[in-house]
């Protein structure tokens, strides 16, 4: 199991959440969910600038499985484009970057 933090920013910081926004945060996800993410859980917690989340992703085994970060983000992605929702309320994220570590292509 690989378990990935990250966020979505708000594109109205400080604007409150309502009741519920975690949970169609996590939906959302659920909703837009390929086989080869792996996602096993999410979970989410709103701040006043961001949604924070942590998914929990199956670790695979085959030597050109793409890398959990790589992963998690395709995922965050898919779900911000094709969620009304998530488009209305976060910005898209930041662009996948080449980690540093060769582990982690």
């Amino acid at each position: 199991m690989e378990i990935v933090y990250a966020s979505l920013a708000r594109r109205r910081p400080g604007e409150a959440s309502h009741e519920g926004e975690a949970a169609e945060v996590v939906d959302a996800l659920w909703a837009h969910a390929l086989p080869g993410d792996g996602l096993q859980h999410a979970s989410a917690r709103p701040e006043a600038d961001r949604i924070d989340l942590l998914l929990y992703l199956m670790t695979l085994d085959a030597p050109t499985a793409p890398a959990p970060l790589r992963r998690a983000h395709g995922l965050i992605t898919r779900s911000q484009q094709n969620s009304l929702e998530l488009r209305r309320r976060y910005l898209p994220p930041a662009p996948h970057t080449q980690n540093a570590d060769p582990a982690c292509p």
